[in-house]
């Protein structure tokens, strides 16, 4: 099968395009025939080489952890799945990733695509989508009537959350550019703050919940808008034990956990046409292709997601 590998750490030039043995799978998982996947900033983080004390692998590594594709096998213990499902997942966190025409996923990290779902939203969702809604619903514990700060809210993570707040019935402020207004705006952000021209840190107060997608000051400065007994998680850097203690909240950093069930759920909201993917940028399935989308991401300057179509 044709994929993009790595054999040494660094720049976007490591990406090379490889026929490669198909996977096999186990009894517990199914082969995903790749019809799209997406660029998450982990990926050239883990290119570059600053993962690797954390995730410790062989080379080549096959990066990519977002796949929406059609079941091509399944493993005999494998139950509420078939051959042929139209399927998206965020596949464990391993070296043989989803910059391939097949990955293997566990059954419990898959979820059908709903029929109005295409193979390029369906790969703008699962990494942010799943990120997104752990860190509202299961660490900050999101809920009707809360006040909730997200941080980047044009970016992947950012417009899911708006997206995940705005359906639980949080009122939902975000910091955007101004060429961005709109789009949040349309999202659900119920206030925007111009990070260019205003700062957020003297503008809100007595907020239950923040996201941090940026890290560094902006994720110090984060403090100061949460309310006493408030929840500040980033995505992007370790909140200090310290000031949380001053601050009298609860702050942590966040590792994604892939989940299947929580996927389905993601499925319902877009069903329900409170859930949509912003995807900024499409890019073909070729050494240039993805190196022209890593460089995107990296330039921390993309609208939405950028998906890289594998299949037609």
């Amino acid at each position: 099968m044709k994929a993009i590998v790595i054999d040494n750490y660094g720049g976007k030039d490591q990406l090379k395009e490889r026929e490669v043995e198909k996977p096999t799978i186990n009894e517990n998982q199914a082969l995903v025939e790749i019809h799209a996947t997406s660029i998450n900033p982990i990926d050239w983080k883990l290119r570059e080489g600053y993962l690797k004390d954390m995730l410790p692998w062989e080379f080549p590594i096959i990066l990519g952890w977002d796949a929406a594709g059609v079941i091509a096998e399944i493993g005999k213990n494998v139950k509420h799945f078939k051959v042929g499902d139209r399927v998206f997942a965020r596949p464990a966190t391993t070296r043989q990733g989803t910059y391939a025409e097949f990955v293997p996923v566990e059954a419990d990290l898959l979820a059908h695509m709903p029929e109005s779902m295409s193979f390029e939203q369906g790969a703008a969702i699962p990494l942010t989508g799943l990120t997104a809604y752990q860190c509202l619903v299961g660490f900050a514990e999101v809920k009707k009537g809360d006040k909730v700060l997200i941080h980047a809210g044009a970016g992947g993570v950012g417009s899911m959350a708006i997206q995940i707040a705005n359906s639980i019935g949080a009122y939902v402020a975000t910091t955007a550019s101004d060429k961005n207004d709109e789009l949040v705006k349309s999202l659900g952000a119920n206030r925007v703050i111009n990070y260019s021209e205003e700062d957020f840190s003297e503008m809100l107060e007595d907020f239950d919940a923040v996201l941090d997608t940026m890290g560094g000051e902006v994720l110090e400065k984060s403090f100061k808008v949460l309310k006493k007994g408030g929840k500040l998680i980033s995505i992007a850097g370790k909140p200090s034990a310290e000031k949380a203690e001053q601050y009298g909240v609860k702050a942590s950093d966040f590792w994604l956990e892939p989940n299947g069930e929580q996927l389905q759920n993601l499925a319902h909201l877009f069903v329900s046409g409170e859930l949509k993917p912003t995807i900024g940028h499409v890019f073909e399935f070729t050494e240039q292709g993805l190196k022209d989308a890593h460089e995107l991401s990296e330039s921390h300057h993309a609208r939405g997601k950028i998906v890289i179509k594998v299949k037609d």
